[in-house]
């Protein structure tokens, strides 16, 4: 694994109350639709990073959620503390109000506070779509945050001269990140497992949101963790519920981020909750991370509320087995993330699952092994025709997979593929990762 230092790279918040258009300015601002956009106040829950740039400075971008009091959201509380969490880490803080609504309390409530943060703030009077809508930005110098910056988020108007006050503002020793090819880890699981809990277990930091509510986490979010020796993005997910259960038009965009995320990680870290057993849609995203060839590790969560003897560990391992067969050769750890029950093994599992990942065998060690144990136990005569295969070689792909040569490999069925690679798993570590046979006329 990498183990380079990157070097800086300048942070930007996007704060403010809910529905002003921070998210729709974010998603103009990183060049895609990354982050949840709707009307519904308070759809961004958590901060939610993104990468971009402006005449080649580049930079990272915090979208956040709204900024409210005495709402009687049980969310409201702990947005609160995400914003304060984007303004502490941001270096330069874009503060958007609405042009249409004028000045609110909330608006002179979170400017006193960013005043005080003593951050640099760009004040950004989003909703501007017309000359005269440009003239009310002028009101929204009583917050005492200097020239206001009349933008349309949904347009782009407006949006040139702020990004070159933008990157005017950012640090002078800001830099591109020199290093990205770093693993990408990713928590996957159902609702309410404990994936947010975890993340902020892990982190040290109550990053993410966490709530006794299913389906807090509605966006995919990538945290960089660099400690003890290890570094790599962690990223926390929705949870995945069947299709059935997606109503709400967020939660199926939350669905489809994780899997978004699945596809762009090198490793699913697949929670379970110990006091719900092994159910159907715990399958079906494992059958997604193999699908996508990802390494996985899976962790039974909330050990710690289960009845146990000495053989509950050893049901569990064989249950599972028997449901992720024949693909069976997966890290499993049980954890208790509130008691902080071996969470760091998890990590040090989803580490040794990249590094398996990414692990090549020289062909002619490969031949040396497997051509013996072939010549001892051929492929089955099909037809009377008998099947010779010559010689085997990792092919040059991303994930490990492998190339037997063969007179007629049209003929070899899926018993022989599964016993070869089990005689490749018994000699090398591939433990958590998928393998592809193929099987190619010579």
């Amino acid at each position: 694994m990498s183990t380079k230092l990157a070097s800086i790279m300048a942070l930007v918040a996007i704060v403010g109350r809910p529905n002003v258009g921070k998210s729709t300015l974010f998603n103009r601002l990183v060049g895609m639709r990354q982050a949840i956009t709707d009307d519904t106040a308070g759809t961004t829950r958590d901060r939610h990073y993104g990468r971009s740039d402006w005449n080649g400075h580049e930079f990272s971008v915090i979208d956040t959620g709204g900024y409210t009091v005495n709402s009687g959201d049980v969310f409201e509380e702990e947005i609160r503390k995400q914003v304060l969490l984007a303004v502490d880490e941001a270096d330069v803080i874009l503060f958007m109000v609405e042009v249409g609504t004028g000045v609110t309390d909330l608006d002179d409530m979170m400017a006193d506070l960013l005043r005080r943060s003593g951050k640099k703030t760009l004040l950004v009077v989003n909703k501007v779509d017309n000359n005269s809508q440009f003239l009310g930005t002028a009101e929204f110098y009583s917050l005492g945050l200097g020239e206001p910056y009349g933008i349309s988020s949904m347009s782009g108007t407006g949006t040139g001269e702020l990004m070159d006050a933008l990157v005017a503002a950012l640090p002078a020793n800001a830099r591109a990140e020199e290093d990205d090819n770093l693993p990408r880890i990713t928590i996957v699981g159902r609702p309410n497992v404990g994936k947010s809990s975890l993340t902020n277990a892990l982190l040290g930091e109550e990053r993410n949101i966490v709530t006794p509510v299913a389906g807090t986490t509605r966006d995919a979010i990538d945290t960089r963790y660099n400690k003890f020796g290890m570094e790599f993005y962690l990223v926390d997910t929705a949870g995945l519920r069947k299709k059935g259960k997606v109503t709400e038009d967020l939660e199926f965009y939350s669905v489809m981020r994780s899997i978004r995320a699945i596809e762009n990680s090198d490793v699913c870290i697949l929670m379970l909750d110990a006091t719900q057993g092994i159910e159907s849609q715990d399958m079906n995203i494992f059958s997604l991370i193999v699908r996508n060839k990802k390494g996985c590790v899976i962790v039974i969560n909330k050990w710690d509320l289960i009845e146990k003897d000495t053989a509950t560990m050893k049901k569990w391992r064989e249950a599972l087995a028997r449901k992720i067969a024949p693909f069976d050769d997966v890290p499993v750890i049980f954890t208790s993330v509130v008691d902080k029950q071996r969470i760091y093994d998890v990590l040090q599992a989803a580490v040794r699952v990249y590094e398996n990942r990414r692990r090549k065998i020289a062909t002619s060690q490969l031949n040396e092994f497997i051509l013996p144990i072939i010549e001892q136990t051929p492929p089955p005569a099909i037809k009377g025709k008998y099947i010779r295969i010559k010689y085997a070689m990792q092919l040059p792909s991303p994930t490990p997979s492998f190339a037997f040569f063969a007179n007629l490999p049209q003929y070899i069925r899926d018993p022989y593929r599964r016993f070869l690679e089990n005689k490749i798993r018994t000699q090398w570590d591939f433990a958590g990762v998928p393998l592809q046979i193929f099987f190619r006329k010579k």
